[in-house]
């Protein structure tokens, strides 16, 4: 009885139900509750390594391969999981926005800083402060 990360190292002709998966099961439990968390550098950079490994285990490489990241997502054809964090936020966002002014959801995103507190460990930024820069990055405006 074979597992399934057997089944995903094996190359040739299943490579696209390889990517399919990859983009259902393992990046979909990866992104997991992204929308709405205050990542740090340090935790962006850890999940963007395990990507880059999974991806590489898939193809058959490894990193003595010296293959270069860009080509390696260009040839399973997905985009940096990072970049799929900030559409999750900002499709969060959209959808708290459109929510009614009373709901919980509003209230507490209009909560301001020093209502809150923030915990040992925990990012510095809020989520309001992360949302707007990448808003500013994707040239998107709050409206």
């Amino acid at each position: 009885k074979k597992s399934i990360f057997l089944k995903l190292k094996q190359t040739g002709p299943l490579f696209k139900m390889k990517e399919i998966f990859y983009q259902t099961a393992v990046r979909s439990v990866m992104l997991y509750e992204t929308k709405s968390l205050t990542v740090k550098n340090q935790h962006k950079n850890k999940v963007s390594v395990i990507e880059m490994r999974m991806l590489r285990w898939m193809c058959g490489n490894t990193r003595d391969d010296k293959i270069k990241n860009d080509n390696i997502r260009e040839y399973v054809g997905v985009t940096p999981i990072i970049e799929k964090t900030v559409e999750n936020r900002l499709r969060w966002f959209g959808h708290v926005e459109r929510r009614h002014v009373d709901s919980l959801e509003r209230r507490v995103n209009q909560m301001e800083r020093s209502q809150t507190t923030t915990g040992r460990g925990r990012c510095r930024k809020t989520i309001r402060e992360i949302i707007k820069k990448d808003l500013e990055i994707n040239d998107l405006d709050r409206t």
